[in-house]
C-alpha cells in the first residue's frame, strides 16, 4: 500500500488523482491533502476518502471544518501545506498546486526524503537549479505528471542519456491555434478556456492559449531529462494523440501514444515501474485516426515560446521572472483587466527591466517572485 499526500486536491490534477485512488483502493491511500477555496469540492472528497490529514488557505475554513469534522486533523496556510507536505506517514507527495505556491512544499518534502510527483511546473521552472542537486543529494524519485514529461520519461526507459538527440515535445496548440494575429487582439477568456482537447484548469487552459504553458515545460524537460535547449523541439500535433517522443541518435523515434487522459500520467508517476488498468477507459483505437498532424509553432503570433526559451538560455533568476510575470498577467486577463495579447507585453516588459542573478539563492528568489508580480501589477 503507498501511501499519499496530494497537494491541490480541488483542481484538475487533484480530482483526477482522486478518481485513480478511488480505482486503486488496495494500492494507494491518501493519507494528507490540501485544498484552496472550494471547500465545496473538499468536503465531497472527504465524503469519499477518510483522510486524516487536511489543509486549507483561509483560517476560517479551518475553523468551519475542525468544528464539523472533529475527527480529522486541519492545517492552514503555507505552513499548514509544508507540515503534510512532510508527513512521517506519506511515501509519495503529489504537488498539483497552481503557480510559484508549490516551490516551498516540494523543497520541505524532498528534504524529508518523500518521493515527489510533480504536476507543478513551475517549481522546476523557477527553481530547477536547487531542486534537481536536492533531488539527487537526498535519494529520491522526482516522477513527471505533465502529459508531455511522462511521455518523455516513458520513452526513455531503458535507454542511455547519451543515446538522446532530442525531445520531441507535442502541443496541442491550444484554443487560438487556428486564429490570425488581428483575431488574437479581442478573443474573450471564455474563448480562451475552451481548449480542444483536455479538460484542465482556468490558468493552465489560459496558458495553453498563449503556449506559456509550452514554454514552461520546455524549462521543465531541460532540467528533468537534463537536454539543452537546443534538443528540445516544440511540435503543434493537435489531435494530441501523441503525448511526446524521443529521437535517438539512430534516427529511431520513441514515443508514447494514447488517449488524451490525464489519468494515466498522474497514475504512472504513482506506480512507476509497474503499471495498472485505468478505470472507466476505452482501449486506444488506431483505425480510428484519419490522420496525424505535426507543424512547427509560429512564434510571431504566439511569442511565448521565443520568451519561454530566451529565459531559459538565460538562466539564473530570468525563468522566476517569467513565471511570476505570467502568473499575474495571466490572472490579470481572466479577471477582465488586459487584453488576450498584452499578457506577452506584459512578461516580455518584466524580463527586459530585470537583471539577471547567475545562481540565485531560495530568498532570492523569493524576492525576485515578488518584486515582478508587484512590477507587474502596477503595469496593469
Amino acid at each position: 500500500m503507498k501511501k499519499l499526500t496530494v497537494l491541490g486536491v480541488t483542481g484538475s490534477i487533484g480530482t483526477q488523482t482522486v478518481d485513480v485512488v478511488l480505482h486503486h483502493q488496495d494500492q494507494f491511500e491518501i493519507v494528507a491533502m490540501s485544498a484552496g477555496h472550494n471547500i465545496n469540492k473538499l468536503e465531497e472528497i472527504m465524503a469519499k476518502l477518510p483522510v486524516e490529514h487536511i489543509c486549507v488557505l483561509e483560517e476560517k475554513d479551518q475553523a468551519y471544518l475542525e468544528k464539523k469534522y472533529p475527527d480529522r486533523h486541519f492545517y492552514c496556510g503555507q505552513e499548514g501545506m509544508i507540515a503534510i507536505a512532510t508527513l512521517k506517514e506519506a511515501d509519495i507527495v503529489l504537488n498539483a498546486v497552481v503557480g510559484f505556491a508549490g516551490l516551498l512544499p516540494t523543497i520541505q518534502a524532498i528534504e524529508s526524503h518523500k518521493d515527489i510527483a510533480i504536476a507543478n511546473k513551475e517549481t522546476l521552472v523557477v527553481a530547477g537549479h536547487i531542486i534537481m542537486p536536492l533531488a539527487k543529494k537526498n535519494g529520491i524519485k522526482l516522477l513527471p505528471v505533465d502529459s508531455e514529461h511522462s511521455a518523455i520519461f516513458q520513452s526513455l526507459q531503458g535507454a542511455h542519456h547519451d543515446e538522446i538527440r532530442k525531445i520531441l515535445l507535442t502541443c496541442s496548440g491550444g484554443s487560438f491555434r487556428d486564429y490570425s494575429f488581428e483575431d488574437l487582439k479581442d478573443v474573450t477568456v471564455a474563448q480562451a478556456l475552451n481548449h480542444p482537447n483536455w479538460s484542465m484548469g482556468a490558468k493552465i487552459t489560459i496558458d495553453s492559449a498563449t503556449l506559456f504553458n509550452k514554454g514552461l515545460e520546455v524549462i521543465e524537460a531541460h532540467w528533468l531529462f537534463d537536454v539543452d535547449y537546443d534538443q528540445i523541439e516544440v511540435l503543434i500535433h493537435p489531435e494530441s494523440v501523441l503525448h511526446s517522443a524521443i529521437e535517438y541518435v539512430d534516427g529511431a523515434v520513441i514515443g508514447q501514444m494514447g488517449t488524451p487522459d490525464m489519468r494515466l500520467p498522474i497514475q504512472y508517476a504513482l506506480t512507476y515501474p509497474d503499471r495498472l488498468p485505468i478505470g472507466d477507459s476505452h482501449p486506444f483505437d488506431l483505425t480510428a485516426l484519419a490522420s496525424l498532424h505535426f507543424t512547427k509553432p509560429d512564434t510571431i503570433r504566439f511569442p511565448a515560446l521565443k520568451l519561454a526559451i530566451q529565459a531559459g538560455k538565460t538562466g539564473g533568476s530570468m525563468p522566476c521572472v517569467l513565471n511570476a510575470a505570467n502568473e499575474v498577467a495571466n490572472k490579470a486577463f481572466r479577471d477582465g483587466k488586459i487584453r488576450f495579447l498584452d499578457i506577452y507585453r506584459l512578461v516580455e516588459e518584466a524580463m527586459k527591466q530585470h537583471q539577471p542573478i547567475e545562481n540565485p539563492t531560495l530568498d532570492e528568489l523569493l524576492e525576485i517572485d515578488q518584486k515582478t508580480r508587484t512590477f507587474v501589477m502596477q503595469k496593469v
